[in-house]
């Protein structure tokens, strides 16, 4: 059985070697080992801070194997984004150049650094491993989908911690050499670095170097390179899977780009979210014996440093009483009565 939990500091040598196969190099995955041990006990600390509202609490999550302890995956949440520096991206911006003498009318897309996105939270630090046992998981895609949605299910019960608005920055275009179109048109004119140098040390788009290195006039998109064109809002290979499933979650996608990579950038009000919508507060029911259903469901305890979630065939229409067997309810750590959120993984009509 996979379960999504809060990260901890004895998972500091799996994260390590997860950071050191991910390509591209994430910046919010760093391969360094103390800023994953620090980033871990930030971490721990969140899980376990009483929070009335968001700060500059960091939640990281893994995906494990209940049986052989193995992770196989990681995401996080930064509850407020830029809190101590503003988060920067390139807003997307259509600018009108008209001239009444020539009769001409035009409007020119056009990137605008901002910092608009400061203060959302900020889903982050996905990483799946490919190479997922078939017996633990028969489709990657809904593995994929608990990982991403877990943190979600996390974000419904206890609003309080984060922000009314969310957001994701993806990984965009890189070739096999890890070179970035976008950033060899733009950035490196500023910066004299290679993307992979700055990727890390720009410590999640939130450095004062940022706004005293890049542009603060708008870049006219006509006038960049054909190649720096195309990959303006497309996900990198690897991040296609985790694109689909936050524009199934309701993310839109087109109102920013990453200013380094132009990667895309979604937004989503955290209510209108369909993990969120969708959750149904239910209580738990152990009846020792596996349950049957018909419509897969995340199903995940109320807790906060110790929030686990897992995907289960459930009933539907839910009852009050959510049937659980031993396992699974050891696996969440619930017993008769208390409290669980469901939500459908694949967001087709379950009812209330």
């Amino acid at each position: 059985m996979l379960f999504v939990r809060p990260g901890r500091l004895s998972d500091l040598d799996q994260l390590e070697a997860m950071a050191r196969a991910v390509r591209p190099i994430l910046h919010s995955l760093p391969p360094d080992r103390r800023a994953l041990e620090a980033r871990l006990a930030l971490s721990q600390d969140s899980f376990r801070a009483d929070v009335d509202t968001p700060g500059e609490e960091f939640y990281l999550f893994v995906l494990e194997d209940a049986r052989s302890g193995r992770l196989f995956g990681t995401a996080s949440i930064v509850a407020s984004a830029g809190y101590a520096e503003p988060f920067y991206a390139f807003r997307n911006d259509a600018l009108i150049h008209a001239s009444r003498e020539l009769k001409v009318n035009r409007r020119v897309h056009a990137l605008t650094m901002s910092h608009q996105l400061s203060g959302k939270s900020r889903l982050t630090g996905y990483y799946l491993d490919t190479l997922i046992a078939p017996e633990l998981a028969p489709d990657t895609d809904l593995v994929a989908r608990l990982l991403s949605r877990a943190r979600l299910m996390f974000i419904a019960q206890h609003r309080e911690r984060f922000a009314p608005e969310i957001f994701a920055v993806l990984v965009g275009i890189t070739d096999e050499n890890g070179v970035s179109p976008f950033w060899e048109a733009v950035g490196r004119k500023f910066f004299k670095r290679d993307f992979a140098d700055i990727e890390l040390a720009s410590g999640g788009r939130s450095q004062t170097f940022i706004a005293e290195l890049m542009p603060s006039y708008p870049l006219y998109v006509p006038l960049l390179p054909p190649d720096a064109q195309r990959v303006l809002g497309e996900p990198h290979a690897n991040a296609v899977l985790p694109y689909s499933i936050h524009v199934e979650d309701g993310f839109e996608p087109d109102g920013f780009v990453d200013i380094f990579d132009a990667g895309p950038v979604l937004t989503a009000n955290v209510a209108i979210c369909e993990t969120v919508r969708r959750g149904m507060q239910r209580r738990a029911m152990r009846t020792g014996k596996p349950g049957r259903g018909d419509t897969l469901y995340l199903v995940a305890n109320a807790l906060t440093d110790e929030f686990r979630c897992v995907m289960t065939d459930l009933e539907t229409p839910l009852p009050a009483d959510i049937p659980l067997s031993d396992a699974l309810a050891d696996c969440l750590l619930l017993a008769d009565g208390d409290a669980l959120c469901c939500a459908p993984l694949n967001h087709q009509g379950a009812s209330r």
